[in-house]
Order: structure tokens, then C-alpha cells, then sequence
């Protein structure tokens, strides 16, 4: 645990990409398997899960600190960690441990298998074992809110220079359905058995937008990427983006967000009938309206995310498809490495005779022979039920991850509207002393009506500015939630809208962020309920 923390403390004193992979390689030469396991899963998001409610352990964490409950929840409020405000009000710890990271681990996971006075006994002697950083870390791993600063790609590259295995050999050794619990470091790292599981997916392959190319003029759109004949283009469709595996008899469907989602489209179960085993696609999931011949919106596909059995009803009204963009492996070969223009052709030769039952469908390409004609079809892709366009160099392998010139996305300007900035809360972790979590309202009649949340989209600057206001002008306080006076208006950008119940509103967004604080309008001038029915009626 020691050495972990101090692993913790250098990679969070430090923005520099080259000090936090000096600092993980470092540690996965030095440090013991079983807790080097455990740092791949912390930092590929597989930590353990809460097994204390947060008003217990806030309870015990006041209670041994000598704290009234009201003064504690006052000390909450400021920090906005539950986490580090019991690291800082605790007094110092009265005996030392050197019980490694996964020894704790084991311990937090075996709690929630047991009774509060059991688990408040275990955690105030953790408490009493631990202290400074080792003690917030315990804190976040028993929250199960533990983050470091650190993407699972720089987290790849450390351990490809510690055990001199290729970075791109590991990418797909760390993917699949594993956990600490069911395999070993040798196991998943170093002597992987490659039929140990079937189901692993391929590390995706994903594109920057191409607003932020070198270069890039609005006016010009992707003529800065030369000869549109070394191009491929698609449409950037609206669904989830998943890789369908067929191996040995069986499907495997995944997100690239690395969830297993097999049961919850059972539709592809059939694809075991009409494609050989050994074959891995790279598609995205669409909810498909057969009599149209289009996708339906993203709001039917929602509906089916999160359920782990789907009703009959529910796979009649949104049946999925997978538009398939890509062939990753194809008889058992993997042919990532190969050009695009070969995996496509590959992946049109397998998918063209398939019968209409199947529930797969070749992306299709869009035909262009200039920019200017690609810009064109590219304002129909709302009616479409896309989101854009995808544009992917026909040279290219399908890489791991994200590098930069080889596949772009082109996405449509999002959908806006101003709007009244009604309750602020403080940020977390580094901007705990920040308000960065806003709620925002437009007009119905003469009432501000709450409609959507909003946190990201500003600048450093711009945060610190809105909270000296906000702490000038709060109105109510509600724990951590401060009401405002209404008087700042933003444009809020999103990427969809759909009804919802829920909601006062009526309406929930897609992505709503913050696009920019418009210093240039009073709060009169903020939208209506009325547009956004206007929206939803067009869009939803």
C-alpha cells in the first residue's frame, strides 16, 4: 500500500505524460504481482464496489473525529470529497501497516458480505492503521470512487516498457471480461493462455474530430486531407459503437466502453447461422425500422441500454442491427494491420449474400468525388439518424486507440439554445473549490423551468469567475447545492432530445454541455419551454 501511495502521489503531482509513465513503469518493475494486477484493474476502471453507504461512513468518520454531524456536513460541502474530508478531520493513526494493496482490497471486497457493526469495526482499525495518502486512498477504494489521472492508454504504454511486450500486443491482452479474481498478472500479462478467453474483444479504434486537425478552416471543411480519393467516407451513425465476436460456436457482443451486452440483444444470437466462426465485426448498434429502411432515434435504442433481460414487446417495437464498418478478424486471422481497402472489401464479400433475416448490415460508403459534394450530402444526416460523417484513410490499419491522420470525424454543429443558470454545485477532486456542476432553465411563461445539467465547456478561467459570482449571489442553500440568482444565460449545446416523464421539463438532452457564457444577454432573452417542444417535435 505504501509503495502504491506513493505511486498515487507522483502521478497526481505531475501533468506531464512523460513523468506519469516514467513513474507506472517504474512501479510494475518494482512492485509485487498480485497488487501490480490490481493497479491495471484501478486504472482500466475496474475497482471494487462501494460495500458502505456514504451516510454510515460519513457517520463513523464524525463520530471518531469528535465532529458534530452538522460541522462535518458543513466540511463536506467545502471539500466536495466524502473521501478526503474523512483523510483530513481524522485524527493521526495510533499504529502502522504494511499489508500490501491487494491484502486491503481483499478486506474491503469481504465487507460487504457483512454487518454495519462488523464493517464499522473494520474500518475505524483501517483508519487507525493508516495514514496521509494511504488513508485517502482506502477512502476512495471502500467508496468505490477511486480515479487517478490516468487513461488506460498511458497506463498500456508504462507496462509495455516495464515487460518489453508490445504496447499494442497489450492493449489486447487488458481487454475482455477478466478480474483480479479470476486470473493473475502471469495469466493476463505475461503468459496469457490465448484460449483462455474466447470472448475477448480487439482494443477499438477511434478518430479525432476533425475541427481540431492542423489547419482546419470551417469554410473548407476536410480539403485540408488532399486527394478525397485516399478516402473512405460513412456515416457517423447514432447508435453504440460494439464488436460482434464469433468464435468457437458462440457470440460475444461488447461496447467500447468494454461492457459485455451479449444478453441484452439477443437478435444476434443468430449470426452464429450465417457467419463462420472466427470472425470479429467492428459496427455500430442501431434500433432498425424495417418498414422505413433507416435507423430509428437514438431515444428507442436507449431504451433497451441498462436492461439485463429485454421483453418481447421491447424487441418487437426497437429491434437491432449492426451496421458493420469494419472486419477485424476474418477465418481466426487477425487483419487489423492490413489496409482498410482490403478489410472492406473482405467485409462486403462476407456480408453480401446474407439472408434478410440476419440482423447485420454493411455500413455503406458514401460516394464522392470533391469535398464540396461530400459537404453536401452531409447536411442530410439528421435525417438520417446520423450524426455526421466518418472519414477514414483507405491505407490505414485499424489502430489501437486514437492517432491522429488517419480517421476523422466530421459531426454536424450541435443543436443549441440560451438558457438560465439556476443552481451551481462544486466540482470534485481538483475542483472541489470550484463551481463547475450548474442547472439551467428556460422560460414557460413567466416561470424558469429546470430542464438540463451541464458541467463541462468552460474555461479554467471562465469556472473561477462564475464561482466568485456564484458565491456573491446564492440565493438558498440545499447541501451542496447553491440556488442563484437568475441572471447568467449560456448557450447550451447537445447532440439529441426525447421526451421525458421524469423530468419537469418534460425533456431530457443528449450531451448537453455548456458552448459559451453569453455576456451579451439578459436573462429575458433566454429560450422558451415552447422551443424546446419545437426541438423535440423536430429532432426527438
Amino acid at each position: 500500500m505504501k509503495r502504491f501511495a506513493r505511486l498515487f502521489n507522483e502521478l497526481d503531482q505531475t501533468t506531464k505524460t512523460s513523468r506519469k509513465t516514467a513513474a507506472l513503469a517504474s512501479y510494475f518493475r518494482e512492485a509485487d504481482d498480485p497488487d501490480k494486477l490490481w493497479t491495471i484493474a484501478l486504472l482500466s476502471g475496474r475497482r471494487p464496489k462501494r460495500t458502505v453507504t456514504a451516510n454510515r461512513l460519513a457517520e463513523w468518520g464524525a463520530n471518531l473525529a469528535g465532529l458534530p454531524m452538522w460541522l462535518f456536513q458543513e466540511s463536506y460541502d467545502k471539500v466536495g470529497d466524502l473521501a478526503e474530508t474523512i483523510h483530513l478531520v481524522l485524527p493521526d493513526p495510533t499504529r502502522a501497516s504494511d499489508r500490501p494493496l491487494s491484502g486491503w482490497i481483499d478486506e474491503i471486497r469481504a465487507l460487504s458480505d457483512v454487518e454495519d457493526d462488523a464493517k464499522r469495526t473494520a474500518i475505524l482499525e483501517a483508519w487507525d492503521r493508516l495514514g496521509g495518502v494511504e488513508r485517502f486512498i482506502y477512502n476512495k477504494l471502500i467508496t468505490g470512487g477511486f480515479r487517478v489521472g490516468v487513461s488506460q492508454k498511458l497506463m498500456t504504454r508504462a507496462l509495455a516498457q516495464a515487460t518489453d511486450i508490445p504496447e499494442t500486443e497489450l492493449a489486447h491482452r487488458l481487454m475482455g471480461n477478466w478480474a483480479p479474481g479470476t486470473t493473475t498478472f502471469a495469466g493476463l500479462v505475461t503468459h496469457p493462455d490465448p484460449e483462455a478467453d474466447l470472448s475477448r474483444p480487439y482494443p477499438f479504434c477511434l478518430a479525432h474530430g476533425i475541427d481540431n486537425a492542423p489547419g482546419y478552416d470551417p469554410q473548407e471543411g476536410p480539403a485540408i486531407l488532399g486527394d478525397p480519393s485516399d478516402w473512405l467516407a460513412e456515416w457517423k451513425w447514432d447508435g453504440i459503437r460494439g464488436q460482434l465476436i464469433l468464435r468457437d460456436g458462440k457470440h460475444y457482443l461488447w461496447s467500447r466502453g468494454e461492457e459485455l451486452m451479449t444478453d441484452r440483444f439477443p437478435e444476434f444470437a443468430r449470426c452464429i447461422d450465417f457467419l463462420p466462426p472466427g470472425t470479429v465485426l467492428d459496427g455500430e448498434i442501431l434500433a432498425w425500422d424495417a418498414e422505413a429502411g433507416q435507423p430509428m432515434r437514438f431515444a428507442a435504442l436507449q431504451r433497451r441500454i441498462g436492461r439485463k433481460t429485454v421483453p418481447k414487446s421491447l424487441l418487437k417495437d426497437a429491434p437491432a442491427v449492426l451496421f458493420a464498418y469494419d472486419l477485424l478478424e476474418d477465418g481466426g486471422e487477425d487483419i487489423r494491420e492490413r489496409p482498410l481497402r482490403e478489410r472492406r472489401s473482405r467485409l462486403e464479400a462476407l456480408l453480401r449474400n446474407l439472408p434478410a433475416a440476419a440482423p447485420i448490415r454493411t455500413s455503406p460508403m458514401i460516394p464522392f468525388a470533391g469535398w464540396d459534394e461530400l459537404a453536401e450530402a452531409r447536411r442530410e444526416s439528421r435525417d438520417r439518424q446520423a450524426e455526421g460523417i466518418m472519414l477514414k484513410r483507405l491505407s490505414s490499419p485499424f489502430h489501437v486507440g486514437r492517432k491522429r491522420g488517419d480517421w476523422w470525424k466530421w459531426k454536424l454543429d450541435p443543436l443549441s439554445l440560451d438558457a438560465v443558470m439556476v443552481y451551481a454545485q462544486a466540482g470534485h477532486g481538483r475542483r472541489a473549490n470550484l463551481y463547475t456542476d450548474f442547472t439551467f432553465a428556460v422560460w414557460k411563461g413567466n416561470e424558469l423551468v429546470p430542464f438540463t445539467k451541464a458541467y463541462s465547456g468552460l474555461t479554467d478561467a471562465e469556472f473561477r469567475k462564475i464561482t466568485a459570482w456564484v458565491r456573491k449571489n446564492t440565493l438558498a442553500r440545499f447541501g451542496p447545492v447553491r440556488q442563484v440568482t437568475p441572471e447568467q444565460v449560456f448557450e447550451i449545446g447537445f447532440e439529441g432530445i426525447q421526451a421525458s416523464p421524469r423530468h419537469k421539463s418534460g425533456v431530457a438532452l443528449r450531451f448537453p454541455r455548456m458552448l459559451r457564457w453569453r455576456h451579451d444577454k439578459t436573462v429575458q432573452d433566454a429560450d422558451s419551454h415552447a422551443t424546446l417542444m419545437r426541438m423535440l417535435e423536430t429532432y426527438g
